[in-house]
């Protein structure tokens, strides 16, 4: 995924820039990065790797050295940026969230159009800032340019612009990630995150709309494209990637976390549990819930470790995520040992993970594991912001026990395995539960999920579990 943090002050914006950017450090793991405008100095820019040391670490030295009033950065999954770009249309630093699907075609395009070249990334991809500021800079002014830029990618694509003039904030044209806006006297900011600017004085302005572009300066925000009334807003924002601060669309994070877990234990059978848990980080406030409403004591019986292993870097390897997966686990015999225990989680993806958690549980002494998810069955890999590292839809522990169950018709029943009340799908359900030594296993549904979120269903996207946007 990754996010993004800009803002223009009347005076020095770095710190602010510094701490708001920090507060994204939950939404990537390879990248981070900073620009920062004044007049004296142009544009400045710091990149570094934050694989094995987090953002706050890295820039602490950056943040003496730059100065401006203005300034964009990002935590970032995948590209090196911002990028200072110069061209016809001025010079300007990008940074951009989302996701390009046709990437392939539209780098052919920027040939025939007349770009002369690509920095070609490790692994031979180009970088896709880069890419969207190639078609940025194919029109006339950079608000046109945003706009085709979004309308060219297949995926998803919002973006940060910081220029001499103010900051262009862009929200993706069907609004699947967020920008919200924030104030304070004198400055005014633009966040993936709502709750990044709390602590710096900043206030909720107010959130873009899909496709909505805007400039903002220190003591307005001037509406250069007014937002469209089609949303597709992603539903994993408040199962999985949200930090439970924020709020998006105005519904919170925590908040819908605890409705989910509410919901599944209204549907739920769960007589002889002694303790309901949830694996950390997010799958905590489902189980709070969960257990709210079932009557049944939330207990802790694992500690994740993180003082050297903190969610915010991750190794990239998938064997060794697994690791250290493993490794972060405390068990507390006195609430495992003998005991029969619901965890719940927010999603089960590939199912390595929370198999090798149920083992654990199993060798710590626990009688039985129950598993609920805290959203449906993943069927789909993301389109839109690229959700799951899996490079294949085979990866997925669905897709995997389908073809077991069906072979090679396995495509033709798609439609039955994603419908909760069918036949197939309990099959599935069933099947995933005992290749993973779950003692039970169910799952969120999907009307459970979008109750829980409580915006309307064509307002949310929800291509992971039923293959429609």
């Amino acid at each position: 995924m990754g996010g993004f943090f800009g803002v223009v002050s009347r005076e020095d914006c770095v710190t602010d820039l510094f701490f708001g950017v920090d507060y994204h450090s939950h939404l990537g793991t390879r990248r981070g990065g900073m620009a920062v405008y004044s007049k004296e100095a142009g544009f400045q820019r710091a990149i570094h790797n934050i694989e094995n040391s987090p953002f706050r670490t890295k820039f602490e030295k950056d943040i003496n050295e730059m100065a401006g009033m203005m300034g964009i950065g990002c935590i970032s999954d995948n590209e090196p940026q911002p990028l200072i770009v110069r061209s016809h249309l001025g010079n300007y630093a990008i940074t951009t969230v989302g996701r390009i699907n046709n990437e392939t075609e539209l780098i052919s395009s920027a040939f025939q159009k007349g770009s002369t070249h690509f920095l070609e990334m490790s692994g031979g991809k180009v970088n896709a800032t880069e890419l969207v500021a190639s078609l940025i800079n194919q029109k006339d002014s950079i608000p046109e340019g945003i706009r085709y830029a979004q309308e060219q990618v297949d995926g998803s694509m919002s973006m940060l612009l910081l220029t001499k003039d103010g900051i262009y904030a862009a929200r993706d044209k069907m609004g699947r990630t967020p920008v919200i806006l924030g104030r304070k006297d004198g400055a005014r900011c633009a966040s993936f995150e709502s709750f990044s600017y709390l602590n710096l004085g900043y206030e909720l302005d107010r959130e873009l709309g899909p496709g909505e572009i805007v400039l903002i300066n220190s003591d307005q925000v001037q509406i250069l494209r007014k937002p469209d009334k089609q949303m597709k807003i992603c539903a994993f924002l408040w199962t999985y990637y949200g930090y439970p601060t924020s709020s998006y669309e105005n519904v919170n994070v925590e908040e819908m976390r605890y409705r989910c877990g509410e919901i599944l234990a209204e549907n739920d059978q769960y007589k002889g549990i002694d303790y309901i848990a949830g694996i950390p980080d997010s799958g905590v406030p489902h189980a709070i819930g969960y257990a709210n409403q079932s009557g049944i004591p939330f207990a802790r019986p694992f500690i994740k470790y993180t003082p050297t292993w903190p969610r915010s870097f991750m190794p990239t390897n998938q064997s060794m995520r697994n690791l250290v997966a493993r490794m972060k686990l405390i068990p507390v015999d006195a609430l495992i040992r003998g005991k029969s225990l619901l965890f719940i989680d927010d999603s089960i993806v590939r199912g390595t993970q929370m198999g090798e958690t149920v083992d654990f549980l199993y060798n710590s002494g626990a009688k039985e594991v129950h598993i609920r998810s805290a959203c449906p069955p993943i069927m789909f890999g993301c389109k839109y912001l690229n959700f799951s590292r899996s490079t294949s839809e085979m990866e997925l522990i669905t897709r995997r026990v389908i073809a077991e169950l069906e072979g090679e018709g396995a495509l033709e029943h798609l439609g039955e395995y994603c419908d909760d009340k069918t036949e197939r799908y309990q099959k599935m359900v069933q099947k995933i539960g005992e290749k993973l030594d779950f003692t039970t296993l169910r799952y969120q549904t999907l009307d459970g999920m979008l109750k829980a979120i409580g915006l309307p269903r064509d307002q949310v996207c929800t291509y992971c579990w039923s293959g429609q946007e």
